[in-house]
């Protein structure tokens, strides 16, 4: 009896599976995008010293007022303070998140800092490192 009891279990749980499976994906399917298409690149900078602030903000001073500091130029991320201690702290834009209908929202910016095993294969794959 308490075979056909955990067999039942089962079989409603996949069926709960299935449908919320299904659920998720015609919600994805409805979903509009309010923003379909990169906006041009002046509305994703920021005013070098609010962006400089923001980033500083995502880690405690103790941290962030020797880190690195890396700002959005018109051809990627740049230096805009040098650090003394293996972070770098950045705001990220709408396109560093998972897909959604904000990827290319550009009022999206989130502070961020990484430490310094975390900077090398992120920011530095192609050269040196940090200097």
């Amino acid at each position: 009896m308490r075979k056909k009891n955990l067999g039942a279990i089962a079989i409603k749980r996949f069926a709960l599976l299935v449908v919320l499976a299904t659920a998720y994906q015609a919600m994805a399917q409805d979903a509009t995008t309010a923003y379909p298409n990169m906006a041009p690149i002046e509305q994703y900078l920021m005013d070098r010293t609010a962006e400089i602030a923001l980033a500083r903000s995502a880690a405690p001073e103790s941290i962030s007022r020797d880190a690195e500091i890396l700002v959005l130029g018109r051809h990627g991320f740049e230096t805009a303070v040098k650090g003394k201690n293996g972070f770098v702290c950045i705001v990220e834009r709408s396109w560093t998140s998972a897909p959604d209908p904000d990827f290319w929202n550009p009022r999206v910016r989130t502070p961020i800092c990484f430490n310094a095993a975390a900077v090398r294969p992120t920011f530095y794959a192609t050269s040196k490192g940090p200097t």
